[in-house]
């Protein structure tokens, strides 16, 4: 239960802030209407800290009432604070460094500070701690929906495609206060031809936009707003431009408590796992190690952290179990670390799981669990199995001599995004019947399944495949099929041909020569009920989520030219194609 209110709440607003250089951000301090000093929690955001300003559930509002000063801040170049340029994430680390130093030194504070924030303000602090070092007054951190590789899991997708579907809306949606800064009104309108009526907090880009060609020409349609995404199409590969901000390169310095936060659906999921993953094992002292927390949701990007009362996401809602006020478990986190409370939370399981299906949440001591037999589920079919009528089967037997399957991915006709773990465009489940009768898309599936599978953690799907092409793309998803054929979307995701080995060096690909490649699926929390099927869907393309790959091997962005090719997926003695499940025993 959240503690009663003991305060009466002073908002300092615009109190500008000196960063080293001399630039000075725009900063409101939340406090407690009293002449105490109080531990600090600071927030960074590029969107607006007035725009929360209104918001009395948000966290500017919730913990000054509990003992705690919040310092809300426009990032640099942005909104009322100062400076000429706004690079995203790359500069928030400095910055960040020097605001928590400040704040450790006002008369309000106690010198105990920490972070809070959800996406781009969980993202802020995922960089500020891959600095080295770190700011001597910070005690813990709470990044909540956030990456924290920003090459695999922020422009680019872990297996090398482009996260399209949000590429260049975000940065429209941030770009208008570029130009409104600048006085840049007749550029200001021009960005409204190019997006759609508002879906969420931005706007997706009209269908033709996602499709223009070549990809790079918005380098020079968005120069006067967005003048980084240059870096983003050049720095297609992962390196040192990239590993700068990637806290997963730097956790051998970090000595921080962290409670990591996320969501089965939420674009940034891998950021709260790997980060958690990591901290435990590599963090640099025993106390940093067990000091990591971790909590998943079944919601989207967002949720609950903006809208408190959610239960779910796109068709469904999983349950007053899944309704949580976050602010609450960060309540017992911070008066721990924070005020020495003993609030019970480091007695607790580290680890918090909400199980979908069964819609309850679970404790755990570890992630992935120790206790998971990852187990392998293959590909069948006698004849072409190809869109959800065809004779693709899933089982845990091993495949014999079968024929392969094949078909033509054109790029100029890509499988639409339906769902999933997505940012901007529609979001969380759906049913995926539609993509599934579309014969560029092979599916698989299982007999009804005569007791229910947990499946709790990471999954990745081997692939024995051939293509006509140089480069191409190979997708994959798990969906849960119920008996009245709703066909629920898990996760997906999708391997570049040319980064199968590496996300550092590209290999290109031999006509007709058959590689294993490796998908990615990130991982869930799910029970598949007896009576329910497995399902598997291969294809090559998921627009507008991911840039399309065509298939010339040319750099990312460069090609005006779409070519088709013929893949070929095997299933054999030989190339068994299968998807790798990690199956909870029960």
């Amino acid at each position: 239960m959240s503690q009663r209110h003991e305060y009466k709440v002073v908002r300092e607003r615009n109190v500008m802030v000196p960063m080293r250089d001399g630039v000075r951000l725009a900063t409101d301090v939340y406090r407690p209407d009293s002449s105490g000093r109080f531990p600090v929690l600071v927030t960074r955001g590029p969107y607006g800290k007035d725009t929360y300003a209104d918001n009395q559930e948000h966290s500017i509002w919730y913990f000054p009432p509990r003992g705690y000063v919040v310092v809300s801040q426009d990032c640099r170049a942005r909104f009322k604070s100062e400076g000429d340029y706004y690079d995203p994430l790359f500069q928030e680390s400095q910055d960040g460094y020097d605001t928590i130093e400040w704040a450790a030194r006002q008369p309000w504070s106690n010198g105990r500070v920490a972070t809070t924030g959800q996406s781009y303000l969980g993202a802020a602090q995922y960089t500020l701690a891959a600095a080295n070092p770190l700011p001597p007054h910070l005690r813990t951190m709470v990044p909540v929906s956030a990456s924290s590789d920003f090459h695999q899991s922020w422009v680019y997708h872990t297996g090398g495609a482009m996260e399209w579907g949000w590429t260049v809306p975000y940065a429209i949606h941030k770009g208008r206060n570029t130009l409104e800064r600048a006085g840049r009104d007749d550029l200001l309108a021009q960005l409204d031809e190019y997006v759609l009526k508002p879906y969420n907090f931005a706007r997706p880009l009209r269908d033709s936009w996602y499709r223009h060609l070549p990809m790079r020409d918005w380098i020079d349609r968005l120069k006067e707003t967005a003048p980084y995404l240059s870096e983003y199409f050049d720095q297609e590969k992962d390196g040192p431009y990239w590993w700068r901000i990637n806290f997963l390169r730097q956790v051998q310095h970090i000595d921080l408590p962290m409670f990591h936060i996320s969501s089965w659906y939420d674009i940034f999921q891998e950021g709260a796992l790997n980060s958690y993953q990591a901290m435990r094992k590599s963090a640099p002292t025993p106390e940093a190690r067990s000091g990591q927390k971790l909590l998943v949701g079944p919601w989207a990007h967002l949720l609950p952290y903006t809208v408190p009362n959610t239960g779910g996401t796109g068709d469904i809602d999983f349950g007053a179990d899944a309704r949580i006020q976050l602010h609450e478990h960060l309540l017992r986190w911070y008066d721990y670390w924070l005020k020495d409370v003993q609030t019970g939370i480091m007695e607790e399981p580290p680890v918090s799981i909400f199980v979908m299906g069964e819609n309850r949440w679970r404790a755990e001591d570890e992630w992935p669990l120790a206790r998971t037999h990852y187990t392998r589920y293959y590909f069948h079919a006698e004849s072409p199995a190809n869109t959800r009528h065809g004779s693709g089967m899933l089982s845990t037997a091993p495949p014999g001599d079968e024929p392969p399957d094949s078909y033509v991915y054109e790029p100029d006709n890509p499988v639409p995004t339906n769902g999933g773990s997505t940012l901007i465009i529609p979001q969380g489940v759906e049913d995926q019947r539609d993509v599934e009768d579309r014969q560029d898309v092979l599916v698989y599936t299982s007999e009804p399944l005569e007791l229910d599978l947990e499946i709790t953690g990471p999954i990745s799907v081997r692939l024995f495949a051939s293509t006509t092409a140089a480069d191409t793309d190979f997708t994959a998803k798990l969906v849960d099929v119920r008996p009245d054929g709703y066909a629920q979307n898990l996760q997906d995701g999708i391997i570049r041909g040319r980064y199968r080995t590496s996300a550092a060096e590209p290999s290109f690909l031999e006509q007709g020569k058959v590689y294993e490649f490796e998908i990615d699926l990130w991982s869930t929390s799910h029970v598949i009920k007896a009576g329910h099927q497995l399902r598997v869907e291969v294809s090559s393309s998921n627009f507008p989520r991911f840039d399309r790959n065509p298939n010339t091997g040319a750099p990312i962005g460069r090609d005006s030219l779409l070519e088709p090719a013929r893949q070929t997926v095997y299933h054999s003695s030989d190339y068994a194609s299968h998807i790798i499940l990690p199956v909870i025993p029960r």
